[in-house]
């Protein structure tokens, strides 16, 4: 009896082990059934495609193409067609680092409840890809085409249909203004910026002007800059109607800038067109702005834009909106008080004091030479107390104070032109600046001072 247990249990003992040895024989050859691959495993031609939809964890989206890309929820959404051909050129030529052939539990590779399933439609078939569980140890996506096989992809679908609708987009954008021929702002101002080489001003620089105002070159081509790298992404509305543009204060924009400009395309040539950018503040914000106290640096600030007749309104930042509307004649007009070049200046008469001086300069050595009377003189603190006088704010209120300094510059240019700048007290702060007989700014009085100073230190030695 002892011997027929002992028979049992030997026979139980090599069954279990002819068990084991089929499951791992099984094993082993699913084992082999892994392969390494570096070969195309789907190709879809992104011309021959009508449809295209993902679901993921947190979107659904389908589009259809009947001669452009379509929104199936929604045929008046903007749809980017270059970033639908970008997403279809994932599966142009989809390539797989390792094949597992035959797969039999693809729970294991995260197949069971996709990340991503994604549906590509031509007209003779329908493809549906499912995105796995990535892999971090190879770094690669597991995939599955529906053909039985499991596939790790070095290049992650996912990276590309972990997408929200706004990313489909197709934004409008603001051009390079490589060449401008004219910026006409209304709203804030109303005035025409023309560009011309030859405006009638003492600075070459100066190449933009409103009528005969130079505006400060500098300046404009800071503010053009700013209006090329105007982020238009983040859109409140893709198909605006009439009556909503009143709720972004658009129906009547604080701001409507118009710009005309040449840029260079991709093929190097000249491309022509008007830029037109419309924008406002929030209007209930801006109403309460206007009753609020106007130092109160923190409000927040809601403002919109929107480019030309387009459907689309977009959110900007509130640096972006401040920026923009600095766009009046005396933000990008010179803040300098002497509108030329210190270089350019042959003789300085300076009255102070009741006295008059004149100093001449003489550049035909090379170097310029400065004297007075008879005496040379350095003339470098008197150049920089020139160059520093800049308007805090422009006015056209006239003098009525004394009269601190003045000086009339004759410049070595065609005809030897000549400005006068007077300085006269307006307060304890403030001197007005009246350039040519014209009121023109406010500006620091400290930098009246300075001027003084350095004129004093000149007579007095």
């Amino acid at each position: 009896m002892k011997r027929l247990k002992r028979l049992y249990a030997l026979l139980g003992v090599l069954v279990a082990v002819s068990i084991i040895a089929v499951a791992v024989s099984k094993y082993e050859e699913h084992k082999e059934e892994i392969r390494s691959a570096g070969e195309v495993v789907l190709e879809i031609d992104p011309d021959s495609v009508t449809s295209l939809a993902w679901e993921n964890e947190t979107t659904s989206l389908a589009f259809h193409k009947d001669e452009t890309w379509l929104y199936d929820d929604d045929e008046a959404f903007p749809v980017s067609e270059d970033t639908i051909a970008e997403y279809l050129s994932t599966f142009e030529a989809m390539s797989a680092s390792f094949i597992i052939e035959n797969a039999e539990d693809v729970g294991q590779y995260g197949l069971d409840d996709p990340a991503c399933t994604i549906t590509v439609g031509t007209a003779d078939t329908t493809y549906t890809i499912t995105l796995g569980d990535f892999s971090t140890l190879d770094e690669e996506r597991y995939v599955s085409t529906g053909d039985g096989n499991v596939y790790l992809v070095a290049t992650d679908p996912y990276d590309v249909f972990d997408a929200e609708l706004s990313e489909v987009i197709e934004n409008d954008a603001a051009p390079s203004f490589d060449e401008v021929s004219a910026i006409a702002v209304a709203g804030v101002d109303d005035y025409t910026v023309t560009y011309t080489e030859d405006g009638g001003s003492y600075r070459d620089e100066d190449v933009y002007f409103a009528d005969s105002l130079a505006m400060d070159t500098s300046k404009v081509d800071s503010y053009l800059s700013s209006v090329s790298a105007l982020d238009l992404t983040t859109y409140v509305t893709y198909n605006v109607t009439d009556d909503e543009l009143a709720d972004f204060g658009l129906d009547s924009p604080e701001l409507t800038l118009s710009v005309d400009y040449t840029s260079v395309n991709e093929d190097g040539d000249d491309e022509t067109g008007t830029f037109v950018l419309s924008v406002s503040r929030d209007p209930d914000e801006l109403a309460a702005a206007a009753e609020a106290d106007e130092t109160d640096e923190e409000e927040e600030i809601t403002a919109f834009a929107r480019v030309g007749e387009s459907q689309i309104v977009y959110q900007i930042t509130g640096d972006e909106y401040e920026a923009l509307m600095a766009a009046s004649r005396d933000d990008l007009r010179h803040a300098e008080i002497f509108p030329a070049g210190f270089a350019d200046v042959s003789q300085l008469e300076i009255t102070l004091e009741d006295e008059t001086y004149t100093i001449t300069a003489d550049a035909s050595g090379g170097e310029t030479v400065y004297t007075l009377g008879e005496d040379e003189i350095d003339a470098a603190d008197l150049q920089s107390a020139v160059e520093a006088l800049e308007a805090d704010s422009f006015t056209s209120e006239s003098a009525t104070g004394k009269l601190e300094i003045a000086f009339t510059a004759t410049l070595a240019l065609d005809g030897d032109p000549a400005v006068t700048v007077e300085l006269y007290r307006y307060d304890g702060e403030s001197c007005l600046a009246v350039v040519d007989g014209e009121p023109l700014a406010l500006v620091p009085r400290a930098e009246a001072v300075d001027l003084v100073e350095a004129v004093n230190a000149i007579v007095l030695n």
